[in-house]
């Protein structure tokens, strides 16, 4: 079995519930990103340890929160050494409207997981409505509207991070055989 890691930032509670449902389709550990940008030195320590590790973070004004490009940036350690070279990645969003340029995010995730010479897991599953509604191949992609709570969040969306999730930590324990 693969050791899969989610790290994420949410700044109101809805990349959280999704990352909830990755981290459960991936049995893997949750880390947060604190409001400040932050994990702690055992967060780090989980990160080095893990097969895959999965990027969280709300599409804010076309990109990643700044609390996440800060922790992103703070990864620059581990590419000094290669220390993330061959994990496994994967990567999601949620924003308030139905584009809300969460592509930049998804792409961005891809960026930082290609600088560290990790392996990218994308989204096969084909839109039926339901699962991968919005269509997003390159990962998980979910919306809300913008004054909705997090309990909000389609279940379909939540169905497919779930989905996502189990992909990843199946691929990565392939990778690990």
């Amino acid at each position: 079995m693969a050791k899969v890691a989610v790290v994420f930032h949410s700044g109101y509670g809805h990349t959280q519930r999704v990352a909830q449902f990755v981290a459960e389709g991936a049995s893997a550990e949750l880390i947060t990103i604190d409001a400040n940008g932050d994990i702690t030195d055992a967060q780090w320590a989980t990160l080095d340890a893990a097969d895959a590790v999965i990027f969280g973070s709300p599409t804010y004004m076309g990109m990643a929160s700044w609390q996440f490009k800060k922790f992103a940036d703070a990864s620059s350690k581990r590419w000094f050494t290669s220390a993330w070279k061959d994990k496994v990645a994967g990567g999601f969003t949620i924003s308030a409207s139905p584009s809300g340029d969460k592509l930049s995010t998804i792409q961005y995730f891809i960026t930082l997981s290609q600088q560290h010479g990790m392996i990218w897991v994308g989204q096969p599953a084909m839109n039926d409505g339901i699962i991968n509604r919005i269509g997003s191949n390159s990962g998980v992609m979910a919306q809300v509207g913008p004054t909705s709570p997090a309990e909000d969040i389609p279940q379909g969306d939540l169905d497919t991070a779930k989905a996502y999730g189990a992909r990843v930590a199946s691929i990565a324990a392939k990778l690990k055989a």
